[in-house]
């Protein structure tokens, strides 16, 4: 399936005229069934670091003893990264462990927000236990309203909530036109999904 089947030039973004140029934090959300929403965020908080800016994630998926490769690089580099999960929750045996998993995530975020000592946080996979009713929406809201005007948020999971996507200065959803699992049988690939 051709992306662009006509092969038209990039349109070239031309800012609105009279725009009003200030500097704050962004509210950063990559959603959407593709795969690389949280090696986009990654990403962005690599060139953060790279820029001497104080980073951290939090996880609200991933397993305190899982080791994905964002994970050890992170942890080689000395971004903070704190997982605050079970692994996939759709496996889960106990569902209410997941989610007091998923609310301490979510207090110690609200804790490294309003701390001031960062300039990019990342919510991974926070979409899902907003989704799920674990997280209070209004309350990830007014987080967002409250915190330091330079303090960089980047959310990520599919099916971002309609109000996030509202307050949200970038939203980016990723969609999914081939995946080799689904198309072809091709198992995780360590450095790639992992």
């Amino acid at each position: 399936m051709p992306i662009n089947p006509k092969n038209d030039p990039p349109t070239e973004f031309t800012p609105p005229p009279n725009l009003k140029r200030t500097k704050k934090g962004l509210v950063i959300i990559n959603t959407g069934d593709g795969k690389g929403k949280t090696t986009a965020g990654f990403g962005m908080m690599i060139r953060a670091w790279g820029r001497d800016m104080r980073t951290m994630a939090i996880q609200f998926i991933k397993n305190e003893k899982s080791k994905y490769g964002e994970q050890l690089a992170a942890e080689r580099i000395g971004i903070e990264m704190i997982p605050a999960g079970r692994g996939f929750s759709w496996t889960s045996k106990d569902l209410s462990e997941d989610e007091a998993l998923a609310q301490n995530g979510w207090r110690i975020a609200k804790e490294k927000i309003i701390s001031g000592d960062y300039d990019v946080i990342m919510l991974d996979e926070i979409t899902y236990p907003i989704t799920w009713g674990w997280i209070d929406i209004d309350e990830v809201l007014e987080m967002i309203a409250s915190k330091p005007k330079m303090l960089n948020l980047i959310i990520t999971g599919r099916d971002a909530h309609e109000k996030l996507v509202e307050v949200a200065d970038l939203v980016t959803e990723m969609k999914e036109i081939k995946h080799p699992y689904t198309d072809q049988g091709i198992p995780a690939q360590k450095g790639v999904e992992f």
